[in-house]
């Protein structure tokens, strides 16, 4: 029917990457309904309301950080359109019934947005287009670079603060000082300890400046998909700390060139996703499996990685290869296994 919404949202992510699919095509749902769709419809007239909108970017962890987002933003008690939300997609059970469309974003939603004071963008390389058009709107945008751990989620927190001008509720304060007394009770093992990353430049800005709060080293960082400003950013990073001082940043580079990294300079753990295993396999590195796609393990979608709850899954899952890494290691009777511990 004519009357029937089909914006212009294909991905075509032969032109750039899938981080560049997720920006046409969400440029392309926001121009449809906020410009008149497609000339069948008069453009909607901003009318500024109190609301916020965030947007997550491409997201492989998104089922648990969405939870997560809605979450914070109810505890502060200030409205938040999530523009793009598949989670409960992702999320939904079957019930012996195909529920094909269940959960997303309406179109009530979408059209509401251009309403808000404010969009709060989670991974600026997802949407260097979108943020430019949203701006163009009238609209303050407020874009970060996939914050985890303490640091990043405090300027998260804050932004919401600012925005919205309400107080931090007690219970993310809570939160807070709960992730840093975790990080207190472990850095001991995970000090010092060498990390190769590879995956989208706005995660891996995240997890570099989480490594180096944990006091860390991300000895290689690299990113297909990352550019020339991608790596200054990451190198500021590196900069700002003493532990990111022997650390490289690898913009527009493969998989080929990490498994020659990991060879030439070795470090004690790979961050990626699935395919890292053949990396594993060939160089002996482990792997801990942060990055999209996640094919061989299941269920890491449904739990948070941003957010102070998020910092605390990414510390365990960190310590948790530490730990099996060590006691393969000491594992030998009478030979390596006097550090083979009950308590650690």
């Amino acid at each position: 029917p004519a009357e029937f919404d089909v914006p212009f949202a294909h991905t075509p992510a032969f032109v750039g990457s899938h981080v560049t699919g997720y920006d046409n095509a969400l440029l392309g749902v926001l121009k449809h309904f906020w410009d008149g769709k497609a000339g069948t419809a008069e453009p909607l007239v901003r009318s500024p309301d109190e609301s916020i909108n965030f947007i997550g970017g491409f997201d492989g962890f998104v089922v648990g950080n969405m939870k997560e987002v809605r979450r914070i933003f109810e505890l502060f008690g200030a409205k938040v359109n999530i523009l793009c939300d598949p989670s409960e997609v992702w999320n939904t059970p079957t019930d012996g019934e195909f529920r094909m469309y269940d959960g997303g974003t309406t179109k009530a939603e979408v059209e509401a947005a251009l309403n808000a004071k404010a969009t709060i963008i989670f991974q600026e390389y997802c949407c260097e287009k979108t943020a430019r058009y949203i701006a163009e709107k009238g609209q303050e945008v407020v874009v970060l670079n996939a914050p985890v751990g303490v640091a990043g989620t405090d300027r998260f927190i804050m932004a919401i603060a600012r925005l919205t001008g309400l107080p931090i509720p007690a219970q993310l304060e809570k939160e807070r000082g709960q992730l840093v007394d975790a990080l207190a009770d472990s850095q001991a093992h995970l000090h010092g300890k060498r990390y190769a990353l590879y995956g989208d430049p706005d995660q891996l800005l995240g997890y570099t400046e989480f490594l180096l709060e944990l006091g860390a080293e991300p000895a290689h960082v690299l990113a297909t998909n990352g550019g020339e400003a991608w790596a200054a950013k990451v190198q500021a990073l590196f900069d700002a700390s003493p532990y990111g001082a022997t650390c490289k940043v690898y913009p527009k580079r493969d998989l080929w060139h990490m498994r020659s990294l990991l060879h030439t300079e070795p470090v004690d753990f790979l961050i990626g996703n699935t395919y890292g295993k053949y990396l594993e396999r060939d160089v002996g590195t482990p792997l801990i499996r942060l990055v999209f796609p996640i094919f061989d393990r299941h269920h890491y979608h449904r739990f948070p990685t941003w957010g102070y709850e998020g910092g605390l899954r990414l510390l365990t899952m960190l310590l948790d290869e530490f730990f099996e890494t060590l006691d393969a290691n000491t594992i030998v009777p009478g030979k390596t296994d006097y550090s083979y511990d009950i308590i650690r």
